[in-house]
């Protein structure tokens, strides 16, 4: 085991019992994995719903601050300190979105080490031959799938990423919005590629994982929607 690795061992160990006691109750090491899928992403929404909550609130205040950006163009420090003042009335604080990226990066990382190499921290010898069983079209999960599985997690993390950014869409500020559109494009094209690679049981963790966000998303969308007829009654 890597350093890196090891280090991962931390969060990936506890959800390595997790899947194990999945895999035990379940008998079926496909099943027992979408099943680890969802729980980890139900427990993950609240730090989700933080994240996208924050990107709507600043969808909602860039009218403001665009025109504070063109009234002090030629004032930087001015416009420093008029924004922090806008912060403060609005009581929004903009490192708030990134917050929950930062707690979520540990636990994603070690959920692609677990999944990778499951066995370095699962010591259960059932588990041994369960991750190569087969499921549905895949023969062994432990094993890349050359296409379909990679191309679905495409597609959905294609989905995916459209609707939250259509959520958090800002003006185009210092080009971050034309930096958004490009990797709307270019990241499921990535998830197809490093999918072509890993173990297929890995490309079904993101690929159910991004499914289950698509739903979040959509109940997002709804509560957004029912908040603004709220206010606008």
């Amino acid at each position: 085991m890597t350093t890196y690795e090891k280090v991962m061992s931390i969060i990936a160990e506890p959800m390595g019992w997790l899947l194990s006691f999945l895999y035990d109750m379940i008998n079926n090491y496909g099943i027992a994995l979408i099943v680890f899928t969802m729980l980890i992403r139900i427990a993950l929404l609240p730090l989700y719903a933080s994240q996208i909550k924050s990107s709507m609130k600043m969808k909602e205040f860039q009218p403001k601050m665009k025109a504070l950006q063109k009234k002090y163009a030629n004032d930087k420090e001015t416009l420093n300190i008029k924004m922090m003042e806008f912060y403060k009335e609005e009581k929004f604080n903009p490192m708030r979105g990134c917050l929950p990226m930062l707690i979520q990066m540990p636990i994603i990382l070690s959920l692609f080490v677990l999944l990778r190499n499951p066995m370095a921290f699962i010591d259960e010898p059932q588990m041994l031959m369960g991750v190569h069983e087969a499921f549905l079209w895949i023969p062994d999960l432990s094993q890349p799938d050359p296409w379909v599985l990679p191309v679905l997690a495409g597609i959905a993390t294609f989905f995916s990423f459209s609707m939250t950014q259509a959520m958090s869409a800002t003006s185009d500020l210092g080009g971050a919005n034309a930096m958004m559109k490009m990797m709307k494009y270019f990241f499921p094209v990535m998830i197809v590629w490093m999918g072509r690679s890993f173990p297929a049981g890995l490309t079904m963790y993101w690929f159910v994982g991004t499914l289950v966000q698509i739903v979040q998303t959509v109940g997002m969308n709804k509560w957004k929607a029912k908040q603004q007829a709220t206010t606008n009654g």
